[in-house]
């Protein structure tokens, strides 16, 4: 910013040494005759008189005031330089490249759970995007009362609007209240819209709006792990048979070993059957009436006699 007193000529520039600014107001006692105004690449200059826009400048560039601006403004087209006097006047400038802004709930958000009537406390993280989209809106709402304007000004704006939306959108629809980051983007283009639209009565367009992290109370997280590893459980049976069938095709030392194992289990299933068919053959003592399915002397059927048919032996 340079600026000369009595009746030197003034530079009116904005020399950006923040990188967070969106409006800054040049505003000094007057502007002298011979005077300059300098527009920066991502930049616009409006020229205020009395309160009132007398202009907007987009181009960017080194301009005289007197012979570059004036003819251009409202109600100072005719304006004369005098020798002792300039122009009571407010340059705002503003800046027009898009922001990316970092935002964090501050406190867990309580998302609606059936069975929790107190709701799941969740936190998440992101990023927003912004630019200035209406210099008008932005003049009345905003800086016909400040002397600059920050991004953090528009990070607390929508901050105190982020944790409705959020629960809106997060429980729209039946979603799963555990899988949120699937629906990460979704989630995220439906905050964005609703965002743009209040924060442009302000002159300000939310141009893009993410969720990059949602994070759940210790004991939430422990209850999702614990149900992603009984689901694992669940098809350990089928795994190892395939992870066994996949070593006895592939050979090698483990594919003896598991060879080996395979037979053993093998065996152990027709050594149960055999025992079963016994079992069908000869019951235990006591049951029915304690008679034999075949002649002990002759090992002729008896079907229920009481002597074998064969050999007459007592039963």
């Amino acid at each position: 910013m340079g600026l000369f007193g009595g009746q030197m000529a003034n530079v009116v520039e904005w020399q950006e040494y923040r990188d967070d600014v969106i409006f800054w107001k040049w505003n000094n006692d007057e502007i002298k005759k011979g005077s300059r105004l300098v527009i920066r690449p991502g930049q616009d200059a409006i020229f205020m008189y009395n309160g009132k826009v007398e202009g907007v400048f987009c181009d960017e560039g080194s301009f005289d005031i007197e012979s570059d601006i004036i003819p251009f403004l409202s109600s100072l087209k005719g304006f004369k330089f005098g020798f002792n006097s300039g122009i009571r006047a407010e340059v705002l400038f503003i800046n027009t490249k898009e922001f990316t802004v970092k935002w964090g709930t501050k406190n867990a958000v309580n998302l609606p759970a059936q069975g929790l009537p107190g709701g799941i406390p969740i936190r998440a993280f992101g990023v927003f995007n912004c630019r200035v989209a209406d210099h008008m809106a932005l003049i009345d709402k905003v800086a016909g009362i400040r002397g600059q304007y920050t991004v953090d000004d528009v990070k607390e704006r929508v901050m105190a609007q982020l944790d409705p939306l959020l629960m809106k959108w997060i429980s729209r629809e039946g979603r799963d209240m555990f899988n949120l980051q699937a629906n990460a983007s979704e989630i995220g283009k439906g905050i964005c819209a609703d965002l743009d639209m209040e924060m442009r009565k302000i002159g300000i367009a939310i141009t893009g709006f993410s969720i990059q992290s949602v994070s759940y109370p210790d004991e939430i997280q422990s209850m999702i792990n614990k149900t992603a590893s009984q689901s694992m459980v669940g098809d350990m049976g089928r795994y190892q048979q395939m992870a066994m069938a996949d070593s006895m095709t592939k050979g090698g030392a483990g594919g003896h070993i598991a060879a080996d194992m395979a037979g053993m289990q093998m065996g152990m299933m027709m050594g149960q059957k055999m025992m079963e068919q016994m079992k069908d053959s000869f019951p235990a003592s006591g049951a029915g009436e304690g008679k034999p399915n075949f002649c002990p002397n002759c090992g002729t059927k008896t079907n229920g006699a009481n002597f074998c048919p064969n050999c007459g032996q007592k039963l």
